[in-house]
């Protein structure tokens, strides 16, 4: 029998969003709702990104010119905001996947000499 997966608390992702949404927009153009169904099935249920984290996430992440947007019909006939990378975005991206993965090596190093 599957085990349902724990979602991770939404205090979790604070810090995380904008990288997870950056990567999440390296293939193509996607709106929010779709942006948070990918994550979603990326972590196989355990990250959950509730409307109210993502939409001031896209907006901070346009006004830093790392994502641009336009209005399009989606598959179900409805107009929504797509997102996609910019330039920058792709390069921030970058430098916040290296960061990231610097922290993680700093946070095990602690875990495995605190034991």
């Amino acid at each position: 029998m599957a085990t349902v997966p724990t979602p991770i608390p939404s205090d979790v992702l604070r810090g995380t969003l904008d990288l997870l949404i950056l990567q999440t927009l390296t293939l193509e153009a996607m709106h929010g709702w779709g942006i948070s169904q990918r994550m979603q099935q990326l972590s196989r249920g355990v990250l959950e990104v509730n409307q109210g984290s993502l939409y001031p996430a896209l907006q901070r992440l346009e006004l830093r010119g790392w994502l641009d947007s336009d209005w399009r019909t989606t598959e179900n006939n409805r107009q929504a905001k797509y997102y996609r990378l910019t330039a920058a975005g792709r390069r921030a991206l970058g430098a916040e996947t290296a960061s990231w993965r610097r922290y993680v090596e700093v946070v095990d190093l602690i875990l495995q000499e605190g034991v």
